[in-house]
């Protein structure tokens, strides 16, 4: 079962709002040395009809010198199709449909994981999608609505049934959101279920983690998505880890050269004020672990000043590389 010939690898990193913007994708490419499937943020088809500049900006991947997976979501076929239209014309390489997000403004309006319980509006969705675009569609969803209504298998037959290319299945229901354990068997039932390729997400944080699940159901790739923040080196090592590549580890200083990369991504896309409000969740994930962190944060948060914020970096990392709490 092969992936779509346009895409580097069978490892993904999630979609993830606020989260997997260009910057994020920016640096992730380029840990991965290219060896890693990018998704962009979720895209409300809505404001992107209406051509809402923030969205437009979101949606539109041209500039981009790696295939980006664009990823909508909503819940009107017809804005569907207007939509991925117009991801296509903006650079997408591929369109993915979110049928997992979990988040209550997401679902109140039928979005998201909500479609899980409306099969009929979901099937009509995917078929819309496929037949309005020449890209490749994959559809994500989840194990279900929750435990009384898991129908992970059955949706998936439906995304292939449509017209899906691939499919990703995350391993919780909606209730669960981001807690607990992910559910493995789910996803083995669904590649189970299916002819079509399926990526796995839930709980891949390591090369370790992400040949296990791909031993223990079968799938075709692995989807990393909390795991890689503060640690945008993660997807591509497990991608050299499942195809047989040198594993390199972190030179010292590299985190800190890392996040003052990122951050210097972030000042190109948003500038330079943007950029230091954006960095504090940043700065928090990169500096897990490191000796001292609490207070660094606590006093991070409170810078403003771009010059000010990359010295204090420079000065934390400096003195704690190598030091743990």
């Amino acid at each position: 079962m092969n992936l779509p010939a346009n895409l580097p690898s069978n490892v993904f990193l999630a979609p993830m709002a606020g989260i997997t913007d260009r910057p994020m994708r920016q640096i992730v490419n380029k840990k991965s040395n290219g060896y890693v499937a990018l998704v962009s943020e979720m895209v409300a088809i809505n404001a992107l009809s209406r051509k809402n500049p923030k969205t437009y900006r979101i949606a539109d991947v041209r500039e981009e010198k790696y295939p980006v997976i664009v990823q909508l979501v909503g819940s009107n076929p017809a804005l569907f199709a207007d939509a991925a239209q117009l991801a296509q014309e903006l650079g997408a390489a591929g369109i993915d449909i979110n049928m997992g997000c979990p988040v209550r403004k997401i679902t109140a309006g039928g979005a998201g994981s909500a479609l899980m319980k409306n099969m009929t509006l979901a099937s009509e969705i995917i078929r819309t999608v496929v037949n309005a675009v020449s890209l490749k569609v994959s559809v994500k969803f989840r194990k279900g609505w929750d435990a009384d209504s898991v129908n992970a298998a059955d949706f998936a037959k439906m995304c292939e049934d449509n017209g899906a290319a691939f499919i990703t299945v995350h391993g919780r229901t909606r209730a669960q959101g981001y807690s607990g354990t992910a559910d493995w068997k789910i996803i083995a039932d669904v590649k189970n279920a299916v002819r079509i390729p399926v990526i796995g997400n839930g709980d891949v944080n390591s090369p370790e983690s992400a040949k296990k699940m791909i031993a223990e159901t079968g799938v075709d790739g692995v989807m990393i998505g909390r795991a890689a923040l503060g640690s945008p080196w993660l997807p591509g090592q497990i991608d050299a880890a499942l195809h047989g590549r040198e594993l390199l580890g972190l030179a010292p200083g590299e985190i800190r050269q890392t996040l003052l990369e990122h951050i210097d991504l972030l000042k190109n896309y948003y500038g330079e004020k943007l950029a230091v409000a954006l960095s504090r969740k940043y700065v928090c994930w990169y500096s897990k672990n490191f000796y001292d962190a609490k207070r660094f944060r606590e006093n991070y948060m409170k810078i403003s000043d771009y010059q000010e914020a990359l010295t204090a970096i420079e000065n934390y990392f400096n003195q704690n590389e190598g030091r743990t709490e």
